[in-house]
């Protein structure tokens, strides 16, 4: 049986030159804070690997703090400039924070924790194509906002966000301004200086390096509190013994996906829109999600209405194709996406969505396979769907 793997927004296969680039680290034990040669070898390793992000970044190496994932990223900078230690002054000095309403889970969660010690948490809103309304994120801001954080590409919808706008939204109002960009990074360019940004998180797993290793980019002005206290390891702001190999997969995946990055988005920016115009002329009621925003070429969202995603996902499973119905992180909840409901989708079209994320692997044969599964999984679904019987004795 053909596997089909359309779930690259989930996480990605390690690059092969990556396994090796790591296989070489293992030989590198030496603690990089050692200063004997061999803590000086790996030093080395960590440092080309920083250098490598912040170059793909237009950053200065020392903006570069590497952390165990994406979601840890998020937190650092979320918690670490709104707490209470006077090292964060705007944090001490103002107590409203402002964060999109189709953020993942480690922003839309960590925010929810902030509440709990007595911040204001704004959630703005989203059009319905999944795209921040700008008007109502201008009125949100005050002269008590300490932090603005919005996601750079949307993990369920693809749909990529004004950052360039909100961050001249915000500028000289001495508001930090932090985005999210694991979905975009390595996909589309990004300059923090031309952006303007403060603080911007990415994750390796996401662009074919190892899980276990991300990144917090740091304006070298801005300060932060640490969310684990000890050594001095990355500038003050992440205690404990660097995780040499990882580091090492991670600059050599940035290092990749920067060099294909333009030809991969025209590929599958071309495949994805041949997919999406084959499902809506071959399956009734198929209805792509965000269609009209600027979306990741590798991301689309699809609601097949009268079932229920999950059903289309396990069926599909069966046949050896594997989709999702949206965040990954969000796997285990029998609620409706919030990105989808955001959107202002009722719970019925939102329950009834499938993420197809396509990646470095992924050719027009992969698609047509999957996409003779899916008719057939809809048209077997739906006849057994008392919705999908009464919208056909209506029509």
């Amino acid at each position: 049986m053909k596997r089909v793997y359309l779930d690259h927004n989930a996480t990605t296969p390690i690059h092969p030159e990556v396994k090796a680039a790591m296989i070489a680290a293992m030989e590198v034990f030496g603690n990089a804070s050692s200063h004997h040669s061999f803590g000086r070898e790996a030093h080395e390793l960590i440092e080309n690997a920083r250098k490598t992000v912040a170059d793909a970044l237009g950053a200065q190496p020392e903006e570069i703090i590497f952390t165990s994932c994406g979601s840890e990223s998020n937190n650092l900078v979320i918690k670490g400039v709104t707490c209470g230690n006077s090292v964060c002054k705007i944090g001490c000095e103002r107590s409203e924070v402002i964060i999109s309403a189709i953020e993942h889970p480690s922003v839309l969660n960590t925010a929810k924790c902030l509440q709990g010690e007595g911040k204001i948490v704004h959630l703005c809103p989203v059009n319905e194509n999944g795209v921040v309304k700008l008007d109502v994120l201008e009125s949100l801001i005050s002269d008590k906002t300490a932090l603005v954080s919005i996601m750079y590409a949307n993990n369920e919808t693809g749909a990529i966000q004004p950052i360039e706008e909100i961050a001249n939204m915000i500028s000289g109002r001495n508001i930090i301004f932090h985005t999210d960009a694991v979905q975009a990074f390595g996909k589309i360019p990004i300059n923090v200086k031309k952006l303007n940004l403060d603080f911007l998180s990415l994750s390796g797993h996401k662009i074919y390096g190892p899980k276990g290793v991300g990144v917090l980019y740091k304006k070298k002005l801005r300060k932060v509190c640490p969310l684990i206290h000890g050594g001095h390891h990355e500038f003050n702001l992440r205690a404990g013994t660097e995780n040499t190999v990882h580091i090492a997969g991670l600059g050599k995946a940035v290092e990749l996906c920067i060099a294909d990055m333009d030809s991969e988005w025209q590929r599958l920016g071309e495949l994805r829109n041949w997919f999406e115009a084959e499902v809506v002329h071959r399956i009734p009621d198929s209805i792509v999600n965000g269609a009209d925003a600027d979306r990741m070429a590798h991301t689309s969202n699809i609601s097949f209405r009268y079932i229920e995603g999950e059903s289309i996902l396990y069926d599909l499973d069966f046949d050896g194709i594997a989709v999702s119905t949206g965040s990954a992180c969000s796997s285990g909840s029998l609620e409706p996406s919030h990105v989808l409901l955001a959107m202002g989708m009722d719970h019925g079209r939102a329950h009834s969505s499938i993420r197809f994320s396509l990646g470095r692997s992924t050719t027009k044969e992969d698609l047509v396979c999957t996409l003779g599964a899916l008719e057939r999984t809809v048209t077997r679904l739906r006849n057994m769907s008392p919705l999908w019987k009464d919208r056909i004795k209506k029509a």
